[in-house]
């Protein structure tokens, strides 16, 4: 898979999420290491969620990890905090924000 093919598929599945009672400003940055490996941020700002092949140096927390397990947590076959314990998933910056990843992740599968 390339990365281009990856940030489609992924890109998908973030903007899926319901951030309609995100009151704050959250900004993650991923890096992709390994196959389809590249750089890509998600913010959610004033109720509008963007998704955008870019780094994003003012963020909040950057989480690096390969393609295929931030797949399987965007799908939600993979607890971000799980992946964390399991050292699949690296995380650094504001840890309060990185958890709200995972409510941003789960706002979809309630609809």
């Amino acid at each position: 898979m390339t990365y281009a093919e990856f940030f489609s598929e992924v890109k998908g599945k973030f903007m899926e999420a319901d951030i309609s009672d995100v009151t704050e400003h959250l900004a993650y940055q991923f890096n992709i290491i390994g196959e389809a490996s590249g750089i890509f941020y998600v913010e959610a700002k004033e109720g509008k969620l963007h998704v955008e092949p870019y780094e994003y140096f003012d963020r909040d927390a950057m989480f690096t990890c390969k393609a295929e397990t931030l797949m399987k947590i965007a799908e939600g076959e993979l607890d971000p905090v799980l992946a964390v314990t399991l050292q699949k998933l690296k995380v650094e910056g504001n840890i309060d924000k990185a958890l709200r990843l995972k409510d941003l992740i789960e706002s979809k599968r309630k609809k």
